[in-house]
């Protein structure tokens, strides 16, 4: 009994190794056939790859789109190749083993068509289809909106009896549904019409108009045109709050571009025209915290929000005791003064950085988008610069409301020689509030370089629209700016699909003027001496 035992074991142990080896041979020989230079031949062994049941499949199918899969020149094998600092480091596919590091001759890249790459998403979607996560599993249904086959409509109608994420159930039932629109039975594509009748991917409402214009069945065709015009009526009620989504995101832009020059407006009455290349300071620097912390891009836009207010604000203290201190009272000569602060700047930045703009990496944390349907879309970097504007704006509130710089500040914009004659020291509360208003516009850079490129100009295109932003709310009111900052974010999203983004901004510029005819000064209007009550 024993011997049979042993027998058994060393025909076990023989058998399985030599089987598994096997298979993991075949796979290889599969890929080696991706070192042909006809499409078609890689087609079909992109067919044979997804079909293989392999564990590396899903590996191999990624590096081959983002173009890590190269074959060595001398034998055609198919290997993985990471290319960093004109190196090529390579590694062997299904093991993963280190192969060491190649020379550009000694390899080439395979390449792929449209395709191809159309053919590696489908087959990446069916395998995501029975992954262990819920939200993997309802991707990779919904990638597969656009081309559902046979194979793809069999496979999902087999995995939806069992499925058990309801949300991942009914993306599944509406792919069902779109593939049942091209069905040649009419019954089948009137069921099909009444599941999806309000749904807004487009695939739906592309296939519904095709179906309302050469569908065989006057019946199908009555009901794709009723269907349609319930997701016409939809789609205008999300388009709407699409663009009062994107106004208020480009008005907490303006806000948080205006708030530092309310502040040293209203206070001090300067007409700061260096104040966008401040703007630029604190973009300039989320740049370099980037380049100092590579490895931690999420991180680094956390710690540029700190960095680029004391950048800014040291900066701006400085314009302050430098120039501003000696010019007060003299608003003509403060304006000339400090657009050639904002010259100066524009050049160190020149001289520094060069002339290009740069590009500021966006958090993996910031990127994508929050998907409301197949329409709305709401991007995480734009909700993120909104609920930025308001902690800062709330931060900044809080500051001149409950601190005791607040109190002085209120005091001197209010009555500055009575502030004077109560011992409070003016041109110490004028440098640490113009240093203020300039940290923010540094911070309102960091947020600005997540929206658009990082360059020398960056603030000049924000600097009209910032005085814009505080006149009309009226000078050193910050609800007033606050209210100002959205309403012409909005107004201008609004008007730019009728008239175009040039003359929207003239027309709202034109507004402004009118407006201030009747009240000229502005929306809520500051209170005090000094403001004129």
């Amino acid at each position: 009994m024993k011997k049979i035992t042993y027998i058994l074991i060393l025909i076990t142990s023989l058998i399985f190794p030599s089987y598994g080896y096997t298979n993991e041979e075949n796979f290889q020989d599969t890929l080696n056939q991706l070192s042909t230079k006809k499409l078609a031949s890689k087609l079909i062994t992109v067919e044979k790859i997804i079909q293989s049941k392999n564990s590396k499949v899903e590996f191999v199918l990624n590096s081959l789109l983002k173009g890590k899969i190269y074959y060595i020149k001398d034998n055609k094998s198919v290997i993985f190749i990471d290319k960093k600092n004109g190196k090529y480091t390579s590694k062997d596919l299904i093991t993963g083993q280190s192969l060491g590091v190649l020379s550009k001759y000694q390899v080439k890249k395979v390449g792929i068509n449209n395709r191809i790459r159309k053919k590696i998403k489908n087959g990446l979607s069916l395998l995501n289809l029975t992954h262990t996560n819920s939200s993997t599993r309802l991707k990779a249904v919904k990638s597969v909106y656009n081309n559902i086959d046979n194979n793809t409509f069999k496979t999902i109608q087999s995995l939806v009896k069992n499925e058990k994420e309801d949300a991942v159930k009914e993306v599944m039932y509406v792919a069902i549904n779109i593939h049942k629109l091209s069905d040649k039975d009419p019954l089948e594509r009137i069921e099909a019409i009444k599941y999806l009748n309000g749904n807004l991917e487009p695939v739906v409402k592309n296939k519904l108009i095709k179906i309302q214009k050469n569908d065989s069945s006057n019946d199908v065709r009555e009901l794709a045109e009723k269907s349609l015009e319930s997701i016409e009526y939809s789609t205008g009620i999300y388009k709407t709050v699409e663009t009062l989504f994107f106004g208020i995101s480009f008005g907490s832009v303006l806000i948080l571009a205006a708030l530092g020059l309310a502040i040293t407006f209203g206070v001090m009455g300067v007409i700061n025209m260096a104040h966008g290349e401040l703007i630029m300071l604190g973009a300039y620097t989320t740049y370099v915290v980037q380049l100092l912390m590579p490895e931690y891009i999420g991180l680094s836009i956390l710690v540029s929000i700190p960095a680029a207010f004391i950048i800014s604000g040291l900066v701006g203290m400085l314009i302050e005791v430098g120039v501003i201190r000696h010019l007060h009272g003299r608003p003509l000569e403060t304006l000339l003064a400090t657009f050639g602060v904002s010259l100066v700047l524009q050049q160190v930045v020149r001289t520094v950085f060069s002339p290009l703009n740069r590009s500021v990496e966006t958090p993996e944390w910031m990127s994508g988008a929050l998907e409301i349907n197949g329409i709305l879309s709401l991007t995480w970097n734009r909700l993120y610069v909104i609920i930025f504007c308001l902690i800062v704006f709330f931060s900044l509130l809080t500051i001149l409301k409950k601190t005791a710089l607040g109190l002085q500040v209120r005091a001197v914009s209010q009555d500055r020689n009575m502030a004077r004659a109560m011992g409070i020291r003016s041109n110490r509360v004028d440098a640490l509030t113009f240093g203020l208003g300039s940290g923010i516009a540094g911070i309102a850079g960091v947020a600005l370089s997540q929206i658009t490129n990082v360059g020398p100009n960056l603030g000049q295109a924000y600097i009209i629209d910032s005085f814009m932003v505080v006149v009309f709310g009226g000078v050193g009111n910050l609800w007033g700016t606050l209210i100002s900052g959205f309403g012409l974010g909005i107004l201008n999203k609004f008007m730019e699909p009728w008239v175009g983004a040039v003359l929207a901004k003239v027309l709202i510029l034109i507004f402004i003027i009118l407006f201030i005819q009747k009240k000229p000064r502005g929306l809520i209007p500051q209170k005090g001496r000094s403001a004129g009550d």
